[in-house]
């Protein structure tokens, strides 16, 4: 039998056993944190934690304030302004530009380019949750403006529908890549109402890109004056939409994406739209066509940007010089030769394809400037473009 003594030995070495144990977690678990910030503490040797602890919200808004001076420090903003003219923390207005145009139209490509501009914050397919369809009027388009207003506004605060969907489908944020590099670095904070208002508000540029709301109701944001958005309208050959969403396992099957007659009939619409805008908003709204950008990416960027009062900053122009030269990648990808990525429609369908999106197309090809084929053989090498006119 085990004398009590030896019990109570015994009972005392177990006890230590557990508390070195314990003391050894904790220490791993605080490495851990320690080791997950480190890459966040070397791009700012002046924002420092105590006692390895998550820092607060306000921490980190200020940390990323101070990062985003130095990445604007050679931006070219309009003479007689500056960055705090532009930033909604400081009680300016940012530089707003919404892209409307339709899956597989080219909207990855010129976001992309958007977002290579220092200090912008991207609004990726804020409209995800409505799924593969096309927002043309009520309900759905009281509840998806609201939403854009919301975003554009830097005001996260009632957007739970939004944000419940995008814990589930995280490539809502990945996009905005200034946003995601703090998501990955603080978790918690990714889906925080509070911490987007105020992360959004800091930066002087704001980009966004929808595919499923048609031009028609954009009005109303151009109509807040608030906003004082810029709309760019983005079109394709609805040849080479068509194409390209033959590549999407999301597509067959969803009227709004395999049918052409569905496409032509929103690109019809969306040049009426066009006319109106053009008439009432000239000073912010453009249309532009997927094909001339491809064909000259720099000079259509470079009055482009004029246009939105943006600067040519060398980081677009580097962002052009990568992504216009070669295909790299998959359907997705972005690295492209831009001058022949528009046209592979003309080898990829077949002719009595083209013959049936041509017919169910005839008169929006007509109004955007978009040439048929006559033949086989005229298919492969004549030119589709042609010049066009909003009325």
């Amino acid at each position: 039998m085990v004398r009590r003594s030896e019990l109570f030995g015994i009972s005392i070495v177990a006890i230590v056993c557990l508390l070195l144990i314990g003391f050894s977690q904790k220490d791993v678990s605080t490495y851990q944190r320690s080791h997950r910030y480190q890459q966040y503490l070397d791009l700012d040797d002046s924002f420092k934690y105590t006692n390895n602890t998550v820092p607060s919200i306000d921490d980190v808004i200020s940390n990323k304030n101070s990062l985003l001076s130095k990445e604007l420090f050679n931006y070219k903003f309009p003479e007689g302004t500056s960055l705090e003219d532009y930033t909604l923390s400081t009680g300016g207005r940012p530089i707003r530009t919404v892209i409307i145009t339709t899956w597989r139209s080219g909207s990855t490509f010129l976001g992309d380019i958007l977002n290579a501009v220092p200090g912008n914050y991207y609004h990726y397919e804020p409209l995800l949750e409505f799924g593969i369809t096309q927002i043309r009027g009520n309900p759905e388009a009281r509840q998806a403006l609201d939403t854009l207003k919301s975003l554009l506004h830097c005001d996260y605060s009632s957007l739970y529908s939004y944000l419940n969907f995008g814990m589930s489908h995280v490539y809502l944020f990945t996009h905005n890549t200034r946003l995601w590099d703090q998501c990955e670095l603080y978790p918690a904070y990714c889906w925080n109402a509070t911490f987007l208002s105020k992360f959004c508000k800091l930066f002087p540029f704001q980009s966004m890109k929808s595919v499923r709301l048609r031009l028609a109701l954009a009005e109303e944001l151009l109509q807040d004056d608030d906003l004082n958005i810029k709309v760019i309208l983005l079109v394709r050959d609805p040849r080479g939409t068509m194409q390209s969403r033959k590549h999407r396992d999301w597509c067959p099957g969803m009227p709004d994406c395999d049918q052409p007659s569905n496409l032509c009939k929103d690109l019809i619409s969306d040049y009426e739209a066009a006319g109106t805008l053009q008439m009432f908003y000239s000073d912010r709204f453009r249309v532009l066509r997927y094909e001339d950008l491809s064909l000259n990416p720099s000079v259509i960027i470079r009055d482009l940007f004029d246009f939105l009062g943006l600067y040519f900053h060398k980081d677009v122009e580097k962002f052009l010089n990568t992504h216009t030269k070669f295909d790299i990648g998959g359907v997705s990808s972005t690295f492209r030769d831009s001058k022949s990525a528009p046209f592979h429609w003309k080898a990829d369908l077949d002719y009595t394809e083209i013959q049936n999106i041509e017919e169910a197309c005839e008169e929006a090809m007509r109004l955007w400037g978009y040439v048929r084929a006559k033949n086989v053989t005229d298919m492969k090498e004549f030119n589709p473009l042609t010049s066009y006119s909003i009325n």
